[in-house]
């Protein structure tokens, strides 16, 4: 299975293309790069497995290749600065191309260096995890974190292509695989309610990887998050829906350095912070936030928090998340599958006493 989807947004529009072989084929990506001066950049994870068919489709150019230490401690303004060095190495000029091969660190990071450079150029999405396929190398949100909290820094750049190849996905570790899962559920959770249930059904051959089932997953994900980037690009309304279960997560990231929860994981242990609040607010089924958490634990992810963890603290990180207005909660909770949110103006003592509450366990 192929497909194609267009990101309608003016003069930054740009096509996303899912499917298998995409890296191994020189077209698409030749095609986009309207300059000579190209730097790879890529993490010493995914670099042996892949750089040499992008460096090979890119003979002939002036290529530079950057990589980075794996994970997300490293998306960090030391790794930024790491980038534009490079750059400057490179002699970059404006139109100049940056390529992001892996996951979403990798992602944000080229992105956010891409946008600062020359006051931006041109940067490709080569995503290599499934949750960088369905999220985060769509929308052109890009950034990095601080010790106080994650993505503080960041600025929008719209990326010129994005090619998710179904095939990199084979070599991916199995947290990693399932990390990213959470974020296609959430598309379910938020939206629609048919995804969800298909995804219920379908939970075994996810879990296996199973070609067609993944690229059908994938596609009707960037879906949603194509239509919600197209009606709100800079997440002044609707596109805040895309963070259910963001806010807890990314406390739980913090408080975890960065080390203990990967982003999905996180986020999934937040999508049910976030129901189970919903729940005691009286804004949704508990039923609901039950099928939640059995078809997490059926994708093989966490939905208890790893630790004990102080909820006065969560909530003061959850002040700082930029979801959060003004000295209020801004907080994205739902009414039941499919039926997502924006609540402002949360009673941050609710959010304590359902952090508190055993019932989440």
């Amino acid at each position: 299975m192929s497909a194609e989807l267009e990101v309608p947004l003016g003069e930054r529009g740009y096509r996303v293309r899912i499917g298998q072989g995409l890296l191994a084929d020189p077209d698409p990506l030749r095609a986009a790069i309207r300059g000579r001066q190209v730097l790879l950049l890529s993490n010493t994870t995914v670099a042996p497995l892949y750089a040499a068919r992008v460096e090979t489709a890119l003979t002939g150019m002036q290529l530079r290749t950057v990589l980075l230490e794996d994970g997300e401690r490293h998306k960090t303004v030391e790794s930024a600065a790491r980038i534009w060095q490079a750059l400057a190495e490179l002699g970059a000029q404006r139109n100049a191309t940056l390529l992001a091969l892996g996951g979403g660190v990798i992602g944000d990071l080229g992105g956010f260096a891409a946008a600062c450079w020359m006051r931006g150029i041109d940067f490709i999405q080569l995503p290599t995890t499934l949750l960088a396929m369905v999220d985060s190398s769509v929308g052109g949100k890009t950034g990095v974190n601080l010790p106080q909290g994650k993505n503080l820094v960041g600025a929008f750049w719209q990326p010129r292509l994005v090619l998710a190849d179904i095939d990199t996905l084979a070599t991916l570790p199995a947290r990693e695989y399932r990390a990213g899962l959470a974020e296609v559920v959430k598309y379910g959770a938020i939206f629609d309610a048919a995804f969800f249930d298909w995804l219920e059904r379908h939970a075994d051959a996810l879990s296996a990887r199973a070609p067609e089932t993944l690229a059908q997953a994938v596609l009707r994900s960037c879906r949603h998050k194509t239509a919600v980037v197209v009606r709100d690009e800079r997440e002044n309304g609707e596109r805040a829906l895309l963070n259910f279960g963001h806010t807890f997560g990314h406390a739980l990231e913090t408080l975890g350095d960065y080390s203990l929860l990967l982003h999905g994981e996180a986020v999934a242990i937040g999508m049910c912070m976030a129901a189970q609040l919903s729940a005691e607010l009286g804004l949704a089924p508990t039923a609901d936030g039950a099928r939640l958490r059995e078809l997490l634990r059926a994708l093989g992810l966490p939905t208890t928090r790893p630790s004990p963890v102080a909820p006065r603290r969560m909530v003061e990180l959850m002040r700082l998340d930029k979801k959060t207005l003004s000295d209020r909660l801004r907080l994205i909770l739902w009414r039941g599958i499919g039926r997502a949110e924006i609540f402002d103006g949360i009673d941050a003592e609710a959010v304590v006493a359902s952090l508190a509450d055993d019932a989440i366990d």
